[in-house]
């Protein structure tokens, strides 16, 4: 995929879900298929052999999903090479996926790396708010939530609230150790990344 078409997606995902995408994608162990063909072949694994569900899911006819099983075709048009490189990506390895989902919720926890305006509230807090590059670790209790509003089709905007809240416990209060009753909200996000 190119960075223009990884730009587009990440503009109709957000930010922040678009980076949790990334996350489950880099857990992969082996290289999802390349040609189309080969994608093709794997997403009829996914829907039992049928074109015709395959078709309907990428928005084709149910002949050209067979011509490019057969390698008829072999270069796609762009709307359609990009909604096989995302069908396939996400069909992916889902055991393996699974697993780094599960170890981040229970006890492995994320990282995450994010350069974002934070603003906070507090009594007696002289820190303005401002632009901030923070990578920290953030509890598996967060990351459990995280995952679990992914999950539900959670918005932008309602995983926000809860990433704010896990990078003011774990980056500006220390896990409680300092700053009591800090509140950090983060807005015109620059860029994100979670690792898990």
């Amino acid at each position: 995929m190119t960075d223009h078409e990884t730009q587009q997606v990440a503009r109709r995902r957000g930010k922040v879900l678009d980076a949790l995408v990334r996350a489950e994608r880099a857990t992969v162990t082996r290289s999802a298929p390349k040609s189309a063909k080969a994608q093709v072949k794997f997403l009829l694994t996914r829907v039992q052999g049928s074109t015709k569900a395959l078709a309907e899911r990428l928005g084709v006819s149910r002949r050209t999903v067979e011509r490019y099983r057969a390698g008829q075709l072999k270069t796609p048009q762009k709307k359609l090479q990009q909604t096989l490189v995302e069908e396939t990506a996400s069909e992916w390895q889902p055991q393996v996926r699974a697993q780094a989902r599960e170890r981040a919720a229970t006890f492995g926890g994320m990282v995450v790396e994010v350069c974002a305006y934070f603003g906070f509230t507090a009594s007696g807090s002289s820190d303005d708010g401002r632009e901030r590059f923070i990578t920290t670790a953030i509890s598996p209790h967060y990351a459990a939530q995280i995952l679990r509003l992914q999950e539900a089709g959670a918005t932008e905007e309602e995983l926000h609230p809860v990433v704010a809240e896990a990078i003011t416990e774990s980056y500006f209060t220390e896990w409680g150790s300092r700053a009591a009753g800090l509140r950090a909200d983060f807005t015109h996000v620059q860029s994100i990344d979670f690792h898990f």
